[in-house]
């Protein structure tokens, strides 16, 4: 990590999404030469913008590689017995890779429920607690995709983590804990913030890595960070002139550490890429159990 005080550089979550993508698209090819055509089955219940804008961009994403994409729109007042025996219908369908409900679900779905009904194969979002077992025991499952592109962000700047103090502010299931764990898995020391942690500077102070991410506008400014660190910027708000922007008081602190990824253009890119290689794996699960012969 470079401690001089220079600008931060820049971890491009558009540039390194690209080259992923671009790698992704190969083994598209060689899935649909063996007879696997990878499939994404995306669900959106109600009308929330901010949720037809993600999964607009998720649609787009799966074209660009050549993923089949099948979104499946259903009014707000849409039942829940309905929305559960549609997701075990494509659990059953054999075309169908990977499925993704986009969060959140109107107030009358129990969103646990709906989790929890998506088969762990197809759980490409990486939510389902099978997946979350699987993270915490180190076995083979899908990790939930913010993270896991955090951390192709801290591969991508040839980051060794062994030893590293890292410091995650959050702690909710889709992010915080999940990050954690992956920063446990490459043997950084990982401390845990929240809401409730007493002195937040004094962590962040300590720390070689920190990842925020509460939805909070400004929880971390210029002089709660050690000079050389690389901070990973998860959040996504809105600043006063309306202006998309994440946790970190970015101008402040790309004056102190070595590497920050920006709002937009950071860590929202690698979320929709880490979806789709999980879509992909999940597809090249299926075509190595078609291979794999009966006893």
């Amino acid at each position: 990590m470079n401690p001089d005080s220079t600008v931060a550089q820049l971890i491009d979550g558009v540039a390194l999404s690209q080259k992923l993508r671009a790698m992704a698209g190969a083994r598209v090819e060689q899935l649909k030469a063996n007879g696997i055509a990878p499939a994404l089955a995306v669900i959106l219940v109600g009308d929330n913008p901010a949720s037809q804008v993600y999964v607009r961009n998720k649609v787009k994403a799966c074209k660009d590689i050549g993923v089949q994409s099948v979104l499946e729109q259903y009014p707000g007042d849409f039942a829940q017995d309905q929305l559960l025996k549609r997701i075990d219908e494509l659990n059953r369908d054999q075309s169908v890779h990977g499925i993704l409900v986009q969060l959140p679900l109107p107030s009358h779905i129990d969103a646990n429920m709906v989790i929890e009904s998506i088969a762990p194969d197809k759980d490409v979002d990486g939510f389902h607690v099978a997946s979350a077992g699987a993270l915490m025991t180190g076995l083979p499952g899908f990790w939930p995709c913010t993270p896991h592109g955090c951390m192709k962000m801290l591969e991508s700047i040839n980051l060794d983590l062994r030893g590293k103090h890292a410091v995650v502010i959050g702690r909710s299931n889709i992010v915080g804990k999940p990050m954690a764990l992956m920063l446990l898995q490459k043997h950084a020391t990982v401390t845990i913030c929240h809401s409730a942690t007493a002195n937040l500077k004094a962590m962040t102070l300590q720390a070689d890595v920190i990842v925020a991410a509460v939805g909070k506008r400004g929880i971390l400014t210029a002089d709660m960070v050690k000079p050389g660190a690389v901070v990973l910027d998860v959040g996504m708000n809105r600043d006063d002139k309306g202006k998309l922007c994440g946790d970190v008081d970015f101008e402040g602190v790309r004056q102190v550490a070595s590497h920050i990824t920006p709002v937009p253009g950071g860590v929202g890119p690698m979320t929709i890429t880490m979806l789709l290689l999980n879509t992909l794996e999940a597809s090249e699960r299926r075509l190595s159990a078609t291979k794999t012969p009966r006893p």
